[in-house]
């Protein structure tokens, strides 16, 4: 399903063949990318994060060449001292998935387990240490996280969770899981909480990928020692809603 970008005036050829480029890359380079990574099983972990990296990279690199769509980051000044922390971050598109991992320090996210069923891509996924949840089980996706994130974190692996559960569309806001804020609870790490409006160049759901700047604003660092996860989440949720309304006036 292709979500129209009812602003955009340029060139719908350029857009359509840009699209397609992009579609293509992102189609076929697993094919490649893939093999690479589950072979290098074999060796350390580090080895094959910095695969993936260079292939999400590849991405990026073609989305902005063909599509036009770059991206900033403010406030990388906040985590320059964290050796980890968990994330959480809006959730408009699958940009976000690829573009953290060139953005923040080695990570791991929060994701369906069913998506390390796609041949090769997910056999390659499988590999990186993710935290892989069956939404249909909450109590045990729940201790999966509990103990998965723990895990990561004292390896200094960073967490990346969408509390939202799902992408939203540009100026829809969704209830905020506590899954997220349990870990940094229960685990002691901070919070990183990140605004952006990637939904705007890369929407849900959409072929398309129109051209522009996305905004990725990455907030003060919210301390997690003897406070609750329900206290966490609420001022992590209010201050990625105040930054997404201020991202949206400009």
């Amino acid at each position: 399903m292709t979500q129209p970008n009812t602003s955009y005036q340029g060139n719908k050829l350029t857009l359509y063949l840009g699209s397609s480029v992009l579609f293509a890359w992102i189609m076929l380079t697993p094919f490649i990318f893939g093999p690479v990574v589950i072979t290098c099983i074999i060796f350390p972990f580090s080895v094959r994060y910095a695969i993936a990296n260079f292939w999400v990279g590849s991405i990026l690199w073609v989305a902005k060449v063909c599509c036009g769509v770059r991206y900033k980051v403010e406030g990388l000044e906040n985590i320059k001292d964290l050796t980890a922390a968990v994330v959480l971050c809006k959730h408009q598109s699958a940009w976000e998935t690829l573009a953290l991992r060139q953005i923040l320090p080695t990570q791991t996210a929060l994701l369906k387990r069913s998506l390390l069923w796609l041949p090769l891509w997910g056999w390659a996924l499988a590999t990186l240490k993710p935290i892989a949840i069956d939404r249909t089980q909450q109590r045990a996706a729940l201790r999966m996280l509990l103990e998965k994130g723990t895990q990561y974190l004292n390896e200094g692996i960073w967490v990346v969770v969408f509390p939202e559960g799902t992408r939203t569309a540009p100026g829809e806001v969704k209830k905020f899981n506590a899954g997220g804020a349990m870990l940094a609870e229960k685990s002691g790490y901070p919070v990183v909480p990140i605004a952006l409006n990637s939904g705007q160049c890369w929407p849900r759901y959409s072929f398309l990928k129109y051209p522009g700047t996305i905004t990725v604003k990455i907030g003060p660092v919210i301390a997690t020692e003897g406070r609750k996860a329900n206290d966490i989440n609420t001022e992590a949720a209010n201050w990625i809603k105040n930054a997404m309304a201020a991202m949206e006036q400009t």
